[in-house]
């Protein structure tokens, strides 16, 4: 079965169409690259997946778990007790981090733990210090998210994002908001979490990146999937003429 399964999604916002008609799955352990124009309907496909926008037609399911269904062209919803165990399968990575300013970096990775998974929190404070020795932090628990670059703060949203052990982690351009300089490792995590299997849906700008870490690819335009499939044949030899020419730059360099 799917980690998780898209079907036939559409979403307006009034008269504008941002998605329409999507219908993709993804497997345990693989990795997917959203690539696409701003205004492609990227982030808005996403946060539908995540119950922070809600379809307007279309499916969505995740393992057993059905959050969404079609009934005569429009997407009803599950209960609210669905909706929740629909989230705990899922985590999500935003553009600007979105850490509690109040709390310690080891107060951001342990609050959803204890107090949403009812984690004892000696477990959850175990859990914690080695995801952030995961991410290069170690030496971070203490500090408060003013004390870090931007980098760091991305470095540590994303182990609060896997300190839930989510069967998928979502990134919303994990990279648009840092230097380029900071940039890198961010993406060196990205790279081992797909080392490791980590389910993963990545909407980014990083064509190389994507190329690199992606098993799939999918490219949108304008609200529909224009082409998918292995990585450098997307990126390296588009078949779709829009395609062709968004990433004509790209693969001049």
């Amino acid at each position: 079965m799917n980690v998780l399964n898209v079907e036939n999604l559409s979403k307006s916002f009034g008269n504008v169409d941002v998605l329409l008609d999507i219908s993709f799955s993804i497997d345990k352990g693989e990795v997917l690259s959203i690539i696409g124009p701003s205004g492609s309907g990227k982030s808005t496909l996403l946060r539908c997946c995540t119950l922070l926008e809600r379809a307007d037609k279309g499916s969505i399911r995740y393992g057993d778990t059905e959050i969404c269904r079609d009934v005569n062209g429009k997407s009803i919803y599950a209960d609210a007790e669905k909706q929740r165990a629909a989230k705990r399968k899922f985590g999500l990575v935003f553009q600007n981090f979105n850490l509690f300013p109040h709390m310690t970096v080891l107060q951001n990775l342990t609050e959803a733990p204890i107090h949403v998974a009812k984690l004892p929190a000696e477990q959850a404070h175990k859990n914690a210090l080695e995801l952030l020795e995961k991410v290069g932090l170690s030496d971070k628990a203490d500090s408060y998210p003013y004390q870090l670059s931007g980098g760091q703060q991305q470095r540590v949203a994303i182990a609060r994002a896997l300190a839930m052990s989510p069967d998928i982690l979502f990134f919303d351009e994990p990279t648009s908001a840092l230097d380029p300089e900071l940039t890198g490792e961010i993406l060196k995590v990205i790279k081992q979490l797909a080392h490791e299997k980590m389910t993963m849906v990545i909407v980014t700008h990083e064509m190389a990146f994507a190329r690199d870490v992606s098993d799939r690819v999918i490219f949108m335009d304008g609200g529909y999937i224009i082409e998918q499939g292995n990585p450098h044949d997307v990126i390296d030899n588009p078949t779709n003429a829009r395609t062709k020419a968004f990433l004509a730059r790209f693969n001049e360099d």
